[in-house]
């Protein structure tokens, strides 16, 4: 196979390259709009936000299976008996296919859910705790060494030989963000993590107690980098059909009506009266069905502490008083879930290490956000340039890697 070639399938083509550049514009708007919130017009309701946010991500899967429905010629039904039967083939044993599967493997898929929707929360909380006890900008560094992890947890789960330049490039980038963080340059806006991690401390209280602060968003970035390699390994599709072709979803196109009549037996089985098996599957598609998975997790289970955080005199619950601030809670949880479902997506197509250090441009992007819209030019220093330059180079560095590869 031609190296050309193979690049644009390692990179996953024009899509996932759009994917990314969408992301990092979300996570500036979703960083912009929740420093809005909570800094201008005074809403400061951590628990709540993160809710509406994460739950927000139930609304991607839909959104996309509509988007296909009108754009291509395939029926709802055949997307959705397409990502079905896919998800089952992939949770049921390996002695098993989802030819030969009577059910699907229900009890599996929610426990999944339940895992990757802990995967995102936990490192999340554990930032909300850490931003009240320790600096800012020792929170915001610790947390970026989440690229770092990554790569560790790679090479060990994997089995990798340790590869010097990809290496160099995650140091790199670490370094590179703690350069930003720790200059002149607004560490309190250069967070790069994901979803509501990027608020703002929300005390202008000094630290209370830095070293468990310290030690919380360590665990958070360790946490946090362990999902991400862990989703790739256990969550996501082996290798996306659309951008490389795989024997492991042959039978898809093989035998289209085998994998139907399974399904419409047995007690699990979902019955479908028509439509046929989309091949290759749409590309993040099955993404985005674990997104809105985490979504509808995250909207039926984690009400629960809101009510006890109220009663406990923790966090006082209140509602928006204004219009306004509903909207810009809108946009919070609009750009979140963008950012989110093309996250998921990226994670399966190029990795966990490419992805949380091209995770890392969102800082570049928000310093420049900043400085451009935001009046922080005086805040641009030799450092801060010096450490976004950092970043861009690592994540060049892992891209030419990622395309030199055979």
């Amino acid at each position: 196979m031609p190296s050309g070639h193979r690049a644009a399938v390692q990179l996953g083509g024009k899509r996932a390259v759009a994917i990314f550049a969408v992301c990092l514009i979300a996570f500036v708007t979703e960083t912009q709009f929740t420093q809005y919130v909570q800094a201008q017009l005074g809403f400061r309701q951590p628990y709540l936000i993160f809710y509406v946010v994460h739950s927000a991500f139930a609304t991607s899967f839909p959104v996309h299976v509509l988007y296909l429905a009108a754009t291509t010629e395939h029926s709802v039904t055949s997307i959705l008996k397409t990502v079905l039967v896919t998800t089952q083939q992939q949770l049921s044993p390996k002695s098993t296919t989802a030819l030969n599967s009577a059910t699907f493997p229900t009890l599996r898929f929610l426990r999944l859910i339940f895992y990757l929707t802990l995967g995102m929360t936990v490192p999340s909380l554990l930032w909300f705790v850490a931003v009240a006890l320790a600096p800012v900008t020792d929170v915001t560094a610790l947390w970026n060494t989440n690229a770092l992890f990554a790569y560790v947890f790679t090479v060990l789960l994997f089995g990798h030989k340790w590869d010097p330049r990809r290496l160099l490039a995650v140091l790199i980038a670490t370094v590179g963000a703690a350069v930003v963080v720790y200059g002149d340059s607004g560490p309190d806006k250069t967070d790069s993590s994901e979803g509501l991690l990027s608020a703002p401390s929300l005390e202008d209280e000094g630290p209370s107690s830095p070293l468990m602060g310290d030690l919380l968003t360590l665990a958070a970035s360790i946490l946090y980098a362990a999902y991400q390699v862990f989703y790739k390994a256990y969550a996501a599709l082996p290798n996306d059909p659309e951008v490389e072709s795989n024997e492991v979803y042959a039978p898809l196109a093989d035998s289209p009506d085998g994998p139907v009549d399974d399904l419409e037996s047995g007690s699990d089985a979902v019955v479908w009266s028509h439509g046929q098996i989309i091949d290759p599957l749409p590309f993040g598609l099955h993404p985005n069905l674990l997104t809105f998975g985490i979504g509808i997790c995250t909207l039926v289970v984690f009400w629960i502490p809101i009510p006890i955080l109220h009663i406990l005199g923790i966090v006082p619950f209140e509602l928006p008083q204004r219009g306004i601030t509903y909207l810009a809670i809108g946009g919070v949880a609009l750009s979140g879930a963008v950012f989110n479902a093309g996250f998921m997506v990226l994670l399966g197509v190029w990795g966990p290490v490419v992805t949380s250090v091209g995770n890392l441009l969102t800082i570049v992007l928000v310093f420049l956000s900043d400085a451009i819209w935001g009046g922080a030019v005086d805040k641009v220093t030799f450092w801060a340039v010096l450490g976004c330059g950092s970043i861009v180079i690592a994540f060049a560095i892992l891209a030419y890697d990622l395309m030199s590869r055979h």
